[in-house]
């Protein structure tokens, strides 16, 4: 029987990082019954974005948000929605 309840893997890179006054908890992730990982960015307000495509490795998915900082800066995980939820495609 499968089991309905898998398991999370946390990746040792999950991390609180901060920078320009914003402070963000990366949690990086996948499910035992799963290949890739998964990358969330939950800001102090609670409000996550989640990448939408897994990642093969949970060091590929931590220079995702790496450039996404460079790229972007810390203010894009700030809240600028009512959702509470952000998808990065």
């Amino acid at each position: 029987m499968p089991d309905i309840n898998p398991h999370l893997i946390p990746s040792p890179l999950s991390q609180t990082v901060s920078q320009d006054g914003v402070t963000v908890h990366v949690e990086i992730f996948k499910l035992d019954s799963d290949d890739g990982w998964t990358l969330e960015v939950v800001n102090e307000a609670g409000t996550s974005t989640v990448w939408e495509d897994p990642f093969e490795t949970d060091s590929a998915a931590f220079e995702a948000f790496e450039r996404a900082v460079e790229l972007e800066g810390m203010d894009t995980f700030l809240d600028d929605d009512a959702e509470g939820w952000t998808t990065i495609h």
